[in-house]
């Protein structure tokens, strides 16, 4: 992967993306539909029912309207995620249209600060050099604003549209625009698309379309007909699609993929994430910063194939997905260059089977760009936990550097080695003493804390050890946005609505692992069934009172395995839950 071209506005136009509110409005039945009312029929030439329950849902500057029934995906979660693109597609527009003398228009720009992360100089250079001609010449600059055709703009693709919210949204609110195919495989979607583009007014921007999206993509292969920005949401995994989207983008195209497969990219299931994106993930505590390279690699192994390589411009792992921006160039040489490491047959890294440090088998290589966590590296020793600021001032003064991550809140990310991170929380159990008696010696903690620290740390608190973003409080993480929010079910014809009947069934499945709990005469039916020892010994003074009983014992139950009484003496009963039968205390 190389370094990356994209100039990043994280405003968003959007510090509403945490804080929007949506809302659902459910209209009266008989609403008609557009593709219904201009063939006569539905999808597959029947009679479609005009009393059909829809929900409409207003989210950044678009209105949609979809079936109650789950008959088309739509995952209101996603809007973070919906929002993102659209910001990310804004800045790739002023780029893209800024070498060819043409300014976007952003709606209330002027009036939002930007933070602006320059990640290519050469780009910027370019972008410079061309509106200093235009300027130059004293032309007046031509300007592209949204919701208008511009012709030398961006050719975009939504490969699995479903409502056309997403294309819909790319309209309305992302300027430099030529051409939004909204594609869809599903009929019932691409009529609802219709809809919404007609419901929104951008029929002259947004072109519906019927087709599987890697033929569709296949059929684009030429030069001239690539699109400039391909955006890849599907239902799981992307990987059958990838091969399509890396020979269909144009030359420095954008491409947007989204991955829900986490289980998989996780490290759940090996064998799977091989033969989906050709590497073998790892259970860590990492697993999320894995998975996002797991994805680059996949998109950068497929675009080798055609003499092509990935620039990843934006990467994050956000709630039960992660999402990636990268750019297609041509090159060979940079492909060739792709191959960071070479390994012969039957040859491994140099390393021992056992850490050096704490003498236990590796679980992973050490040289994995990931990151620690405060909590794993203090039970790892069996000590107190030092703050982020204290390991961050520790390993600042020791001259390393280091950063947070956003994939986990506790993360350090750092380039110091294990040696020196492990000499640096020696220091810090000096300070937070460890009961060495309580140690195993075959334990890591005591192998770890049985050698002196040859770097004396230092845990002043330093000035530049807590970020900017972090001092302004600004969100680094996501709030849930909603009860129950998580990945959906997926859409199906005639699907069942969303209804009551979907959230009571959640409620029921919530802890269904666990017991439910007793009631007052269910516990005494229950503790009725053990016999009371006590009584066996001719000590219980409660008689009729006791909550156990004084019938001789069957042979199925011993007495001497009944639990003990609540009301005598240092008798307890079983716990709620607890499974009824001898024994069980």
């Amino acid at each position: 992967m190389q370094g990356s071209s994209l100039w990043l506005s994280l405003t968003f136009r959007s510090a509403r993306v945490l804080s929007r509110a949506r809302f659902f409005e459910w209209q009266s039945p008989g609403l008609p539909n557009t593709a219904a009312m201009e063939n006569g029929t539905g999808p597959y030439g029947e009679e479609r029912p005009r009393e059909v329950q829809e929900t409409t849902v207003t989210e950044g500057a678009a209105k949609i309207a979809f079936p109650s029934a789950n008959e088309v995906f739509y995952n209101p979660v996603q809007e973070f995620n919906r929002d993102l693109t659209c910001a990310v597609i804004t800045e790739f527009a002023r780029i893209q249209l800024g070498a060819k003398g043409i300014q976007i228009k952003v709606p209330g720009e002027k009036d939002t600060q930007k933070v602006v992360v320059d990640l290519s100089e050469q780009e910027e250079e370019k972008v410079e050099l061309k509106e200093s001609e235009n300027l130059a010449s004293g032309d007046q600059p031509r300007t592209a604003a949204v919701g208008e055709i511009c012709e030398e703009g961006l050719h975009v693709l939504e490969g699995l549209a479903a409502s056309g919210l997403r294309s819909i949204r790319f309209a309305l609110e992302v300027p430099g625009l030529r051409s939004v195919v909204a594609n869809d495989a599903s009929t019932r979607a691409v009529d609802l698309i219709r809809r919404n583009v007609q419901l929104n007014d951008v029929a002259h921007l947004v072109q519906p379309s019927q087709a599987d999206a890697r033929m569709l993509m296949y059929q684009h292969q030429r030069v001239s007909e690539r699109f400039d920005v391909i955006d890849l949401d599907p239902y799981g995994s992307p990987a059958t699609f990838l091969d399509a989207a890396v020979q269909a983008v144009s030359e420095g195209g954008l491409l947007c993929v989204t991955c829900t497969d986490m289980a998989v990219l996780a490290g759940n299931s090996g064998e799977t994430c091989y033969s989906k994106y050709g590497a073998m993930a790892l259970k860590s505590r990492a697993c999320h910063e894995m998975a996002l390279r797991i994805v680059l690699h996949s998109l950068d192994l497929r675009a080798n194939c055609y003499q092509r390589f990935v620039v990843p411009l934006l990467s994050i792992s956000a709630d039960f997905y992660v999402r990636v921006f990268v750019r297609v160039f041509t090159g060979q040489a940079k492909v060739k260059a792709s191959a960071r490491a070479k390994f012969s047959a039957a040859c491994g890294p140099p390393v021992t089977p056992e850490c050096e440090h704490c003498g236990q088998r590796h679980q992973e290589l050490p040289d994995v760009p990931l990151y620690y966590t405060l909590d794993q590296l203090s039970s790892t020793i069996h000590c107190n936990t030092p703050s982020l600021l204290q390991l961050r001032s520790a390993l600042l003064h020791a001259d390393f550097r280091v950063s947070l991550s956003h994939a986990c809140k506790n993360a350090v990310k750092t380039d110091a080695p294990a040696s020196a991170l492990w000499d640096i929380m020696r220091c810090w159990e000096k300070e937070c003493p460890v009961k060495r008696e309580r140690l195993s010696e075959t334990s890591p903690a005591f192998r770890i804390l049985s050698v002196e620290p040859r770097l004396q740390a230092n845990f002043t608190i330093r000035e530049d050890a807590n970020p900017s973003s972090r001092q302004r409080g600004l969100k680094r993480f996501q709030a849930n946005p909603e009860a129950n929010w998580g990945p959906r079910p997926r859409a199906r014809p005639g699907g069942k609505a969303a209804d009551e009947a979907m959230e009571e069934r959640r409620r029921l499945l919530q802890n269904k692992r666990k017991e439910p709990p007793e009631d007052v005469a269910q516990r005494a039916a229950r503790l009725k069934t053990f016999p009371c020892k006590r009584f066996k010994e001719g000590t219980c003074q409660r008689g009729d009172q006791c909550c156990y009983s004084h019938s001789p014992p069957t042979p199925r139950v011993s007495a001497d395995a009944a639990p003990d009484c609540p009301e005598t003496s240092n008798q307890t009963p079983p716990g709620p839950g607890a499974a009824a039968g001898p024994g069980i205390d």
